[in-house]
């Protein structure tokens, strides 16, 4: 069990027992091994193979298993049992009872180089684990790294100053905590200050859901601690422990203004991610964050054209931006970013009108990023009506341009794919999203584009089967996804349910057969249009798509059958 592969393999050196010795090589030496531990096995000499691995070896076959198996070969013997929990650096606990008795024992007696550890209480009233079982977590796990708590929620501030203290009396040599994520759990301020104080090379720090952080409406201040002899040796502003954070996420947290210590004193920040928070307060909040910023993402948040502002004067630096479903955010607020922040080089830009009817940046901010960012590599835009104007004025003023997705905008036609097909030259990936283009525009871009490698196409209802077949014959290196659901019908016939009786099991392989004039399938194999073999490789569909072929096909098989 798990020999061959450990012998196979030339990094590790492992001797053979010796009925592996006596066998030789090649074909009969296989059969001779095989006769020779059949024979001991009839005579009452049991043969182990895996006896003379030694652990690291077995540790090394452990760790190429998956999670179910790795859990059962710990069953297997004492010996396994021992090297699996001494290899394993990943351990998940979902709590479906109260783990404190139980958790210190298991630690110490069992996973002593676990360095990830994630515990989760999927029950909101349930006590998972209290204080005194986060205090021998930070005792028995001297490698931890990445600690992740969620629904927590007997754990208090006192636990986590009792827990940070620990880590950091721990031993010098081992590493210190480096990434942290707490969700739904019941401490506040005080709790997630000594930790950030006290761990001097944490990096990344998510915050989810915690109410009652909050409720208590308390910042979360930096302190020094004296004790920390690291910190001791750096004495930067806001502790050595703040600023080595480099990224922090915040979800759902609705009181913005308790984290502007925090978000003041990480002058080492260089991401931060904003998700689900529709409080007031966040266009101050983002006037103090500090110059080192380089990724700002924005996902349903109350920000405004003074938040925008607010960036742009703290954050010059600024390279990725991520603005989705943002309110109050129009052209004047991503005009003023695009003038500070000019070494902007990814723009992602989702609008809410979709949603709610509300203010939403058009193409005059578009213009704007265009004529001042001319670094710019990647650009999506969703809900945005861009149009001719503002597509010439990247393709003239942003010569590194090499991915763009334009989706879920009506003034994206064939005229539009036509310019890009022209103009942008260094254009490797394009992906276009419900959009009203045609035949006329997939056939623009099989000519244009000389750079393009991958071509995405979803939801768009006027592309059928037999462009996409074109394009495949003249761009054979191009990788072309479309989704299943507009080659269903070439447009002519808006009945799907007459389509119904033509789709058949066999009708799927035959392919594109009749795709130049009615056809109704997505795939072609060894029968294909004009006698090609491989269109169908490149063309990979979405899930969405996937299913309602299904679904069809099923109908279909249905009418086919004989009453």
């Amino acid at each position: 069990m798990g020999q061959a592969p450990s012998c196979q393999n030339p990094i590790l050196d492992v001797s053979p027992p010796e009925p592996l010795k006596r066998g030789g090589c090649g074909g009969g030496g296989r059969r001779l091994r095989g006769r020779d531990a059949k024979e001991k096995d009839d005579e009452g000499d049991e043969l182990d193979l895996t006896e003379r691995l030694p652990d690291e070896c077995l540790g090394y076959v452990f760790g190429r298993l998956g999670v179910g198996d790795r859990n059962c070969c710990s069953l297997v013997c004492k010996r396994w049992n021992l090297v699996e929990s001494r290899s394993r650096q990943r351990l998940s606990l979902c709590a479906r009872s109260d783990l404190s008795p139980i958790l210190p024992s298991l630690l110490l007696r069992r996973f002593h180089s676990v360095s990830v550890l994630s515990l989760r209480c999927p029950r909101k009233h349930l006590p998972s684990i209290d204080d005194s079982a986060l205090l021998s977590i930070a005792r028995s796990l001297p490698l931890l790294r990445k600690l992740k708590l969620k629904g927590c929620n007997a754990l208090t501030d006192d636990g986590l100053l009792s827990f940070s203290v620990n880590l950091l009396n721990s031993s010098p040599s081992s590493p210190p905590l480096a990434k942290l994520s707490l969700a739904s759990c019941g401490f506040g301020a005080r709790g997630i200050a000594s930790i950030v104080s006290n761990c001097g090379l944490l990096r990344d720090l998510s915050l989810k859901r915690l109410r009652k952080l909050d409720a208590q409406n308390v910042p979360i201040e930096i302190i020094h601690s004296k004790s920390n002899h690291h910190q001791r040796k750096h004495h930067d502003h806001g502790g050595s422990g703040i600023s080595k954070l480099e990224r922090v996420c915040l979800k759902d947290m609705h009181n913005p203004k308790i984290l502007i210590p925090l978000l003041r004193s990480s002058n080492k920040l260089k991401t931060l991610v904003v998700c689900r928070s529709t409080s007031v307060g966040w266009d101050t909040t983002l006037g103090c964050l500090p110059p080192s910023l380089l990724e700002l993402q924005l996902d349903g948040v109350l920000v405004g054209d003074a938040g925008l502002s607010a960036v742009s004067s703290a954050c010059p630096d600024l390279d990725v931006l991520y603005l989705g479903r943002v309110s109050h955010c129009t052209d004047a607020g991503l005009s003023t970013l695009a003038s500070s922040c000019r070494k902007l080089r990814k723009l992602h830009v989702e609008a809410l009108s979709r949603f709610s009817g509300g203010l939403t940046i058009g193409d005059a901010g578009v213009l704007s990023v265009a004529a001042r960012c001319p670094l710019l590599q990647e650009l999506v835009l969703m809900g945005i009506p861009v149009t001719v104007r503002s597509l010439s004025l990247l393709a003239s003023c942003c010569p590194s341009l090499e991915r763009v997705a334009l989706c879920d905008s009506d003034s994206v036609g064939d005229h539009e794919l036509e310019l890009i097909a022209t103009k942008f030259a260094a254009l490797r990936k394009l992906c276009i999203k419900n959009c009203p283009v045609s035949d006329y525009g997939m056939d623009a871009i099989s000519v244009g584009c000389p750079n393009l490698v991958k071509l995405k196409i979803k939801r768009c209802r006027e592309v059928t089967l037999a462009s996409v077949c074109r394009m495949r014959l003249q761009r054979k290196s191009l990788v072309v996804s479309v989704d299943a659901a507009p080659l269903l019908s070439d447009g002519d016939d808006d009945d799907d349910d007459d389509a119904l009786p033509a789709i058949t099991a066999v009708g799927v392989a035959a392919a594109v057969a009749g795709s130049m004039g009615n056809g109704s399938n997505r795939r072609q194999h060894s029968h294909g249009w004009m006698g090609t073999t491989n269109v169908a490789t490149d063309v990979v569909c979405g899930s969405r798509g996937a299913s309602l072929l299904r679904a069809k096909l099923s109908s279909a098989l249905q009418l086919r059958k004989p009453s």
